[in-house]
């Protein structure tokens, strides 16, 4: 996949948030960037991280490094 405007959302220098949509094969899942985002769906590495869908994961370089948990109340 390439990237569409100046910088991609997960190529920046900062790890973005994400949410996982579906896992595909080979560590790969397809995410959701957001409203805000012009291409809201992209596919990114999953390798490092245990995440399911409807995780919330914070991805950097196309690669996920850390599954956000919400705390309980």
């Amino acid at each position: 996949m390439s990237c569409h405007d100046e910088t991609c959302v997960t190529c920046s220098d900062e790890a973005v948030a994400v949410t996982v949509v579906r896992l595909l094969e080979r560590d790969l899942a397809l995410v959701d960037t957001g409203p805000s985002r012009e291409h809201s769906r992209e596919v990114v590495s999953v390798a490092l991280v245990e995440a399911e869908p409807g995780d919330t994961i914070l991805v950097h370089a196309k690669e996920a490094i850390a599954v956000v948990r919400g705390t309980e109340p």
